[in-house]
């Protein structure tokens, strides 16, 4: 009865209390919260719910401190704070009753965490409550310990934890293990204290307390290497006999998920496996035959058995186990690649990633299903499948898997295409044995999704065509089909627009057949056609029609009977708006027009790219991507492009060159451009490559002419003056300042040589016994601060000098720009010699004389010779 009036005094209590006082009922606040309708509403409510408890806290109202403590962690899970709450969780953890602690461990583990200093104080209480005779309140304690527990009361509280990880009761055993887990992650130090106990707990039968200990044993393994050879020698055959005890096992309700006897325990005895059969071939042998019971028993229908056949299939891969148990398990990924989950097949997919770097053969026996899955309607599954196929490529198999992704290229998602181009162009690029079957499987690429091709890669492919002689009829003729039917491919037109400008000839007259090849026919005036077409549908793209108007212009060498036509297609660029554009129209016009004299050598094929110094380039340009947040250096050693196509990688960086007393920094350059750009063909037509500063190396690396002439990205002084405004011959009228339709060739013919330079006495710059440098010099009189040089190069004794090499450097008042060399073998015994020009200006002329490091490069008899010198005899004036 006694009880009875207490419940009805305090039911009175409640109902005479307001609705926002300090003993109001918590589902009376909750209540209250979700009624508001507003933040500010909701903000309100708290504010005077949190000034209740303050008041009910400051009068030391125990018979509702549970009650305030309650709402307390509510208002905390609210995101409001509560600190002022904190020391009424340790006044109801010191609490005797069970329902006073119990709210008040609750409210610790919410309010605090382990950096609160408060924490301290309930030490003494933590340690009460482990010894006390109250199982649940050990189970409270164990609990609130394993959530928050710090390293200092790790090593406090330790000796507890052990004790009680021996106790009867199967739940305080299992709370102990799991607040183990916690002390050995907190202070690593203890872990060889709870070895032995473990190992123990392994044998029992409960499997709450195997779970634990399962557990208990990973996280030693982790912290202690001693602990993991302790474990590897005492509890393998344990957790044999645990897996093989619960794989057998009858129905049991309380453990069974979907026909399965606790998939939890399994996938932890098996990831424990995992780890101590890693590198030790014994362990791994006495686990190879549950593992293989494991992985045939388990039916792949069922989502828990799927997960303990993947933790199984991981564990195998990750010991020493035999080749048969390997491909078991690499088997069960390949079913799962026909499992309609998508969850599955991700997962399959990743896991044969890594499974390939140890057993290659088996994963290429699931190579059509994984090419089904680069089919697949989940982006994720077909970009982890397309990754997977990279890896499987090989010599024997790249041309039947590039089939198949190349078939499948029509058809994909616009989304995926940019991936799926990448993949296959890194393949070909990689694999191909023949240089026919790389341009066949290219021009595919680029017809079916050109627009996706990086420009590396069709650089790469012109770089290709202009090596492989005996295939440049047949490329023209094929990337001339295509473009008929893909014109709207942006990488297919340019590396066809290219071709018919280099070899339209090719294609008219059906040079170089193959065997098996059906000749087509192509007019000079379709072949026109076809380079106009894109002319005129790629408005926007700068690049694009840039390469038209120099296709246009080579078509008007090797077609004569088309010049007026291409004449008149050039000329309606000459009022466009892009500056580029505009100049190269009014260039190309006045080259078709009034210099037909000198078109035919001007508009020469253009000779091999060398391809090895273009793959270094290009490698050199995707370390610098993937280096990105580096510094870019001024000169990239090992990454010159020297002008007659010789990779030669510097031995020492150019600054060395330099031993000079003035104070300014040294202005380096070479006989080639040294910022490593990423466009070996735009450098080659003269489209971008803006240098920013004026001492800069030429933009080309080739010899001809038309490079030199008509290289836009460069400014006039930059290129220096061009040659139609020197001064006039005397007698000779001068043209217009800034004529409207400028001429940069008037008063160029080939035979006549530029007048107004007056000579200077020659020098020997530089003398060894092995070789002799003149320099010859000439200067214009307007332009007292530039200076034209001549070096000849003559080799002194009886071998030729291969990969002859030039390079100089200057200080920083002394802009330095090198011309390509005449060639880069020097004949033996002074029979013949190298020639170089380059020109200097001196920005402090009259104050400061020339002063020139020089360094040489080259080869005798395959052995790298180097030598290096300072010129000091410059004339005066200069």
């Amino acid at each position: 009865m006694d009880t009875v009036e207490k419940i009805v005094e305090d039911f009175a209590s409640d109902i005479a209390m307001g609705p926002f006082s300090s003993g109001t009922r918590l589902r009376d606040m909750i209540r209250a919260i979700r009624a508001c309708k507003t933040a500010a509403e909701e903000r309100a409510v708290v504010r005077r719910e949190c000034a209740e408890i303050r008041e009910a806290i400051g009068e030391n109202q125990q018979e509702i401190r549970h009650r305030n403590m309650a709402k307390l962690m509510f208002i905390h899970m609210l995101g409001y704070p509560t600190h002022f709450g904190q020391m009424e969780c340790l006044k109801l953890i010191a609490a005797a009753g069970y329902p006073e602690k119990r709210i008040g461990y609750l409210g610790l583990m919410l309010l605090l965490d382990e950096r609160q200093e408060v924490l301290m104080l309930v030490t003494n209480s933590l340690k009460q409550d482990l010894n006390h005779s109250n199982q649940f309140i050990v189970g409270l304690a164990l609990c609130a310990l394993g959530n928050i527990c710090s390293a200092e009361m790790a090593r406090d509280l330790s000796p507890e934890v052990e004790r009680l990880m021996r106790s009867r009761e199967v739940n305080t055993k299992k709370k102990a293990a799991l607040c183990a887990i916690r002390i050995v992650r907190k202070v690593p130090d203890l872990a060889e204290n709870f070895m032995g106990l473990a190992s123990s707990l392994l044998k029992e039968k409960h499997h709450g307390i195997l779970i634990s200990a399962v557990q208990l044993c990973t996280e030693l393994c982790k912290a202690s290497k001693d602990a993991l050879e302790y474990l590897r020698k005492n509890c393998v055959e344990g957790l044999v006999r645990i897996l093989r005890d619960v794989s057998n096992s009858s129905y049991a309700p309380e453990y069974d998920v979907a026909g399965i006897s606790d998939p939890f325990l399994h996938i932890r005895v098996l990831k424990l496996m995992r780890i101590l059969g890693q590198g030790d071939a014994d362990c791994s042998e006495y686990m190879n035959d549950i593992l293989a019971q494991v992985a045939t028993k388990n039916e792949s229908n069922k989502n828990a058995a799927n997960a303990i056949l993947y933790e199984c299939v991981q564990t195998i891969m990750g010991i020493e186990a035999t080749s048969g148990l390997r491909v078991l398990a690499i088997n069960i990924l390949g079913r799962f690649l026909s499992n309609r989950d998508n969850n599955i097949r991700y997962v399959a997919l990743n896991m044969l990633m890594r499974a390939i770097t140890v057993d290659t053969q088996a994963v290429q026996r699931h190579r059509t299903t994984i090419l089904e899955c680069v089919k697949d309607a989940d982006a994720s599954i077909r970009k982890r499948a397309l990754e997977l196929v990279f890896l499987l490529v090989n010599d024997t198999n790249v041309k039947p898997l590039t089939k198949e992704l190349v078939d499948y290229l029509d058809s994909a998602d616009p989304d995926f295409k940019e991936d799926l181009t990448a993949k296959i162009c890194s393949i070909v690029e990689k694999f191909s044995q023949e240089k026919l079957w790389y341009l066949d499987q290219m021009f595919k690429v680029l017809s079916l999704a050109g627009n996706h091709v990086k420009d590396d890669v069709w650089h790469a492919l012109v770089v290709v065509i202009s090596n492989a002689s005996e295939l440049q009829g047949y490329s023209v003729r094929l990337l001339y089909m295509a473009l008929q039917a893909f014109v709207d491919q942006g990488s297919l037109v340019r590396v066809a627009v290219w071709c018919i400008g280099e070899y339209g000839e090719m294609l008219v007259n059906n040079v170089g057949m193959l065997q098996g090849e059906e000749p087509i026919t192509v007019t000079e005036s379709d072949a026109v056609d076809a380079v106009q077409l894109a002319l005129n549908r790629y408005s926007a793209d700068v690049t694009t029609r840039a390469m038209c108007l120099v296709a246009l212009l080579k078509l008007s060498s090797r077609f004569p009977s088309t010049s007026e036509r291409i004449k008149q297609i050039v000329s309606q660029n000459k009022k466009n708006i892009v500056l580029e554009l505009q100049q190269r129209s009014i260039e190309f016009s006045s080259i078709i027009q009034r210099h037909q004299s000198i078109r035919p050598s001007l508009l020469e094929r253009m000779p091999a790219l060398d391809e090895a110094s273009y793959l270094l380039r290009r490698a050199s340009a995707t370390q610098a991507t993937l280096a990105a947040d580096k510094p870019t250096p001024a000169v990239t050693p090992g990454g010159l492009k020297l002008p007659n196509g010789v990779a030669k990688p510097a031995t020492s960086p150019l600054v060395d060159l330099l031993d000079l007393s003035s104070d300014d920094v040294p202005a380096i350059t070479t006989a080639s451009t040294t910022t490593a750009p990423n466009d070996f063909l735009q450098d080659l037509l003269g489209i971008g490559g803006i240098s920013s500063s004026p001492a800069a190396a030429p933009s080309s690396a080739s010899t001809d002419i038309l490079i030199d002439l008509l290289s836009i990205g460069s400014s006039p002084s930059q290129n220096g003056p061009p040659a139609a405004d020197s001064t006039p011959a005397q007698g000779t009228k001068s043209a217009p300042a800034v004529p409207q339709d400028m001429d940069l060739l008037d008063g160029l013919p080939s035979n006549t040589s530029v007048s107004g330079l007056v000579n200077h006495s020659s020098i020997t710059a530089f003398q060894s016994a092995t070789l002799k440098i003149n320099f010859d010099f000439k200067k214009q009189p307007e332009k007292p601060h530039e200076t034209t040089v001549h070096a000849t190069f003559t080799n002194l004794t009886s071998s030729s000098y291969m990969d002859f090499v030039f390079q100089a450097a200057v200080p920083k008042f002394i802009q330095l720009r090198l011309d390509p060399a005449s060639g880069n073998i020097v004949p033996a015994s002074g029979n013949g010699s190298v020639t170089q020009g380059f020109s200097v200006t001196n920005n402090q002329h009259g104050q400061k004389p020339l002063a020139m490091r020089i360094r040489m490069s080259y080869k005798v008899n395959g052995e790298d010779r180097l030598e290096q010198g300072q010129v000091s005899n410059f004339p005066a004036g200069l």
